[in-house]
């Protein structure tokens, strides 16, 4: 990884049963950030809960009620160059309507630990 890249962290809740498809979708339209591996997020288990609205489609859940739901939080980096492809990718698999996505600004660690030229 470049010391200089602009990168951004990325974290997004899917349903487990997408979760590998989502990581091979988005592992597929961006570059490597790490020198030597690809493919490399971390996910964890959560809880994801909304009330799902009047005109709404939902992947789960019904008009007018809360749903609680078991999800997995997919977070990863990328180059600031990829984040467009990445958000379309989520988009384009993710079973929800309407993915809550996260995109936070990130410093790479090694632009703080590099030399200075």
């Amino acid at each position: 990884m470049s010391s200089s890249a602009e990168i951004y962290g990325i974290a997004v809740n899917v349903p487990a049963s997408h979760l590998e498809i989502l990581m091979d979708a988005i592992d597929s339209v961006m570059e490597p950030l790490y020198p030597g591996y690809s493919r490399s997020f971390c996910y964890w288990p959560v809880k994801g809960t909304w009330k799902t609205m009047e005109g709404a489609n939902p992947y789960n859940g019904r008009v007018g009620e809360i749903t609680v739901a078991d999800e997995m939080r997919l977070k990863f980096v990328c180059r600031k160059e990829d984040v467009e492809r990445v958000l379309s990718k989520i988009e384009e698999v993710h079973p929800y309507e309407e993915p809550a996505v996260d995109v936070t600004p990130q410093i790479a660690w090694r632009s703080l630990t590099a030399p200075s030229l």
